[in-house]
């Protein structure tokens, strides 16, 4: 009779998660044993970083992923990093370690005593098998789940079960698949297309999911083909449509008021694969200008039923897309026209470039399909005036605004793409939280560019500080610190440059493997 363990490792194998991150403790060891030959076990040296590459390199293969966790305290240094996981709907499937069950009842060192409320409700789903034999098909849950809700799950498996015989019905899991369809039907879709084509100023709003699903080219087929604005949806994680393309209107701002301006004179908004909305700053108004109407489309049932407005179909939207391409009456779009043109880029007065020096070089010397992880929050406004990003899967965003993903989710996604160039884009108050991705990335030899703006505060920080006022509040600068040290340190290689002509100069090398870059630059405000 086989084990629980191999039973499980067969499993894992058939539905191709064999790259597991984790950072294992004494719990999780018997569950490692004798992993086949053909899975990889990626070592994080701190558990919000193991999160965080796990969810990098899971958006950048849209596959579900393994992590690995030790019980409540290995879970709970993970849980900072998984809200961000949540937000941007990434399936990552977390197996924790448990004590022996005759230990757990008795709060033995180690045992988590309810190990599935822990994580509740962060995750999706989450469980503790009540005997070693329901251990397979409970990972199959796991795993099914994360598929199906595109959210995290969590399993804790007390780790006697492993080594225990499996039952005669163990194996039956092997052969499982589930599968999901969600086209809208011929009502919804006739509905829907007529609700378009006879709006007579309708705009779209497009979110990361559009991006994740690989639907970047097809949104910007269907606003062509309307000929009407786009916005990125608030609270950005991924970009789903070209930054400088003419009918782009910018990301939304994630405001009730503004975001109700913005949508002054359009009779219809259509919201494809996003919330309605991911508000952060507090200014209250109408949700909608009079006379506007709005329709949501989203596979995430939970964020249709939230929406505090307008109507909704749950149902995928690229599939929808697909359905408005091939409607006769959605037509009529003029032609695009150039793409929108690059600014100047800003200087600064005094020390340091202002990031948009920064931005214009990374534009200018790394290649055009340079996907970009992004974390410095004080930098936004900048950002966006000087990056051109044409290409599907060119930016990741913290999608729960919690700090630690820039570096980790920089090492994750190019583990996932080792033919694409990757660039971590942080911040220096963000990148302590994930610092210690460099050692994974430099142990990998991972093929990653991380240009480290320093500017020695919490920048966004300060910006809220001035808006909610309250300027003067302390633990916000960050003096003294050096990271092509503590890089040099991981084994990283790293350079601090001066100037722009340095700058350029270091980004145009093409190194095999990891990579810092520190440049010393002006405070600005995200917008």
């Amino acid at each position: 009779m086989p084990s629980v363990r191999r039973v499980s490792h067969a499993f894992l194998e058939r539905q191709g998660l064999t790259t597991v991150f984790g950072n294992p403790g004494s719990n999780e060891l018997p569950f490692l044993a004798g992993l086949p030959e053909g899975f990889r076990y990626v070592l994080g040296l701190h558990e919000g970083a193991v999160v965080g590459m796990a969810d990098g390199y899971a958006q950048a293969t849209g596959r579900p992923v393994l992590v690995n966790l030790h019980a409540a305290s290995g879970s709970g240094n993970a849980m900072g990093a998984l809200t961000n996981a949540v937000a941007s709907r990434t399936p990552l499937v977390v197996v924790a370690g448990q004590q022996v069950r005759p230990a757990i009842g008795l709060e033995a060192n180690l045992a988590s005593v309810d190990a599935p409320a822990l994580m509740k409700p962060l995750v999706g789903w989450a469980a503790e098998p009540t005997c070693a034999a329901d251990v397979p098909r409970a990972l199959a849950q796991a795993v099914f789940e994360a598929r199906l809700q595109r959210r995290p799950t969590y399993l804790s498996v007390p780790y006697d079960d492993w080594s225990a015989d499996a039952d005669d019905n163990a194996r039956a899991v092997l052969d499982r698949r589930v599968l999901r369809a969600a086209v809208p039907g011929g009502e919804q879709g006739r509905w829907l297309a007529e609700e378009v084509a006879s709006a007579a100023r309708p705009a779209l709003v497009l979110g990361g999911d559009i991006d994740s699903a690989g639907r970047f080219d097809d949104a910007v087929r269907l606003a062509e083909r309307l000929g009407c604005p786009v916005w990125a949806a608030p609270s950005l994680f991924r970009l789903p449509f070209p930054n400088r393309h003419p009918l782009f209107r910018g990301v939304l701002p994630a405001g009730i008021a503004p975001v109700a301006e913005a949508f002054e004179g359009h009779d219809l908004v259509l919201v494809l694969g996003a919330p309605v909305f991911r508000y952060h700053e507090h200014l209250p108004g109408r949700y909608l200008p009079a006379g506007t109407r709005l329709i949501q489309v989203t596979e995430d049932a939970s964020a249709a039923a939230r929406a505090p407005v307008g109507e909704a179909l749950v149902a995928d939207p690229g599939a929808v897309i697909d359905v408005l391409l091939a409607s006769p009456g959605t037509g009529g779009g003029a032609p695009a026209g150039a793409p929108l043109p690059v600014p100047e880029p800003l200087t600064a007065e005094g020390p340091g470039l202002h990031p948009e020096e920064v931005f214009a070089a990374l534009r200018e010397e790394l290649p055009e399909d340079t996907a970009y992880v992004v974390e410095s929050t004080s930098t936004n406004a900048a950002w966006w005036r000087q990056m051109d990003l044409r290409r599907p899967g060119s930016y990741y965003f913290p999608a729960a605004g919690g700090l630690g993903f820039g570096l980790p989710g920089a090492v994750g996604v190019a583990m996932a793409q080792p033919g694409r160039p990757v660039a971590g884009v942080i911040g220096d108050g963000s990148a302590n939280y994930g610092i210690t991705a460099l050692w994974t990335a430099a142990q990998h030899r991972v093929p990653l560019t991380v240009v480290l703006l320093r500017n020695g505060t919490y920048g966004a920080l300060r910006w809220f500080g001035g808006l909610l006022g309250v300027p003067d509040t302390p633990g916000t600068d960050i003096p003294g610190l050096d990271f092509t040290r503590i890089a040099e340190g991981y084994g990283v290689r790293a350079q601090h440059v001066g100037g722009v002509a340095e700058l350029r100069a270091a980004l145009a090398e093409r190194p095999a493997g990891p990579r810092l870059i520190q440049v010393d630059t002006a405070l600005t405000t995200p917008s």
